[in-house]
């Protein structure tokens, strides 16, 4: 079979009887219910669950061994190959099992609000809440010219009811989700978590985007009134739509964008937030984006009076809200803005031996954006049932094709020609490690981002960490200090010491797998013992 084939294959189903294009929110949510997809909860959002696959399933996720591709991708355990025979094998079955749905929808949209460097995308569902899962989570053509730029899309096809055998489709599981740059497809199955969709497209747009120089980034951004731009790099978890779902502050887009040489662009239309252990108190600009048009993911509902528990963790601590950006009040429209002023790195330290707060050179930005260290968070992938500590190149590497020097080495040039500031920020555990501390109260960081955002550490005295080197502010308004340095918050100093030692020489050990990293990164970056 030829791309001509695979092309065939997809116009022929995406025209078939039982194909709906384009449907309203409306339609899609009728759709949901009168299929028994899901249910409405009091707000008028679509609850839904997934079965077992609550999260994002990484050893099922492969990239076709393309003669185009195959010497740009970084192969290894994230990215694993596959052949073009198995994937189009797979692809026809596929396509066949869809055809034979009596319904089918699809969605046309873009990945990219700069016009300059947006993809075309199309999502083909088997189930309906699922396509109003992309429209609310891409970018929705706004006018018939859109349409017109509609060209050569990236297509997901998602068939979650299909199981792949492994032992004759050449998978890991019943589940697969396969990326052919040649064929601009995306192919999901046996998995019904719609991060897939989502993730699986931000994977392409970290292969194609640096091909145009633009540093694509796993981060959250917003805007404030001054036009100062704020970046929050971090993994799931660790706070990226918590804390740039600021009130004072416009929001670009709350986990994936673009740095060109004209400023920062969303990747996306929507947003996907956790939301174990919501509150309308806490939170209240997600609380209440979660309306009619928006999905809820293996959330806990009552089923009488429909309301959420947003504290019930009995499905999985990953419960997910997805909404279109619009449903946030204090956005930034379009989703662009200028260059950043200020970064972030987010990092959620099970060992609870990390600053809440710390000001970091360029060398010790590099050394940590490197390093991606957080605590991988229960729930986010399965398997994961309490913290885990670990090394996420990048803050993102599960979804970055190409070697990890590539966008770190993009990084640096950006904070060196835009004189962007760069915060370590820990939302992790204080006075003890994970089950004897506990997380570092919310309002805290809020405020320590606050006052970082603001100018307000630009010339704070500061205490080094003895053991990370780490710059940490003397003071912090609204900020109690002895929180401000970890080891005050111990009971016993010792053990401090011994999981701060712990957690530094874990540093060190990961980083010896950059072989091609400038010698001074790493002299200069990373603890100091």
């Amino acid at each position: 079979m030829n791309i001509v084939d695979v092309s065939n294959e997809l116009a022929s189903l995406i025209s078939g009887p039982n194909a709906y294009h384009n449907l309203p929110v409306a339609r899609l949510v009728e759709k949901v219910l009168a299929r028994k997809e899901g249910f409405l909860t009091n707000t008028g959002a679509v609850s839904v669950t997934t079965g077992k696959y609550t999260g994002r399933s990484p050893e099922d996720k492969f990239i076709v061994e393309e003669d185009s591709v195959k010497h740009l991708i970084d192969w290894g355990p994230v990215n694993k190959p596959i052949s073009s025979e198995v994937f189009e094998k797979l692809y026809l079955k596929v396509i066949q099992y869809l055809k034979n749905r009596d319904e089918i929808y699809v969605f046309n949209g873009f990945a990219g609000a700069d016009k300059k460097y947006r993809l075309p995308i199309q999502v083909v569902n088997e189930l309906a809440w699922q396509n109003l899962f992309a429209r609310q989570l891409f970018i929705r053509p706004k006018s018939q010219d859109d349409l017109k730029e509609h060209k050569n899309p990236f297509t997901i096809v998602s068939a979650p009811s299909f199981k792949a055998d492994p032992a004759v489709d050449g998978t890991n599981s019943e589940a697969f989700i396969i990326i052919s740059f040649e064929k601009r497809i995306i192919l999901i199955g046996g998995t019904e978590y719609a991060g897939e969709m989502k993730k699986s497209i931000f994977s392409v747009m970290n292969f194609l985007l640096p091909e145009r120089d633009i540093f694509s980034m796993h981060c959250s951004a917003n805007v404030g009134q001054e036009g100062d731009v704020a970046l929050f790099f971090g993994l799931s978890g660790t706070g990226k739509t918590t804390l740039s779902a600021d009130p004072k502050r416009r929001l670009i887009g709350d986990d994936e964008h673009g740095w060109s040489s004209s400023g920062i662009f969303n990747i996306e239309g929507g947003c996907y937030a956790k939301c174990i252990g919501l509150s309308e108190e806490k939170e209240p600009q997600i609380y209440n984006a979660i309306r009619f048009g928006s999905v809820l993911e293996n959330v806990v509902v009552d089923e009488s009076t429909r309301i959420p528990d947003y504290d019930n963790s009995l499905l999985t601590e990953n419960t997910r809200a997805a909404y279109p950006i619009e449903a946030i009040d204090n956005i930034a429209k379009p989703s662009i803005a200028g260059h950043p002023n200020t970064i972030i790195f987010l990092t959620a330290d099970a060992f609870g031996v990390l600053p809440p707060i710390s000001k970091l050179t360029k060398e010790q930005a590099m050394y940590h954006f490197l390093s991606g260290y957080t605590s991988k968070l229960a729930g986010t992938e399965r398997g994961i049932t309490s913290p885990k500590t670990t090394f996420s190149t990048c803050f993102g590497a599960p979804f970055l094709p190409l070697p990890a020097t590539r966008y770190s080495e993009m990084l640096g040039r950006k904070i060196e020609e835009h004189d962007v500031k760069v915060f370590l920020v820990n939302t992790g555990w204080t006075g003890g490690e994970y089950g004897v501390g506990k997380r570092i109260k919310l309002a805290y960081t809020r405020a320590m981002v606050q006052a970082a955002l603001e100018g307000e550490l630009d010339e704070v005295e500061t205490v080094k960490d003895p053991i990370f080197g780490l710059a940490i502010p003397a003071h912090v308004p609204g900020v109690p200090d002895e929180v401000l340095q970890p080891i005050k918050t111990w009971s016993d100093k010792n053990a401090y010491e011994q999981k701060a030692y712990e957690l530094a020489k874990a540093f060190k050990e990961n980083f010896k797998k950059f072989s091609n990293v400038p010698k001074e990164i790493e002299e200069l970056g990373g603890p100091i013992i």
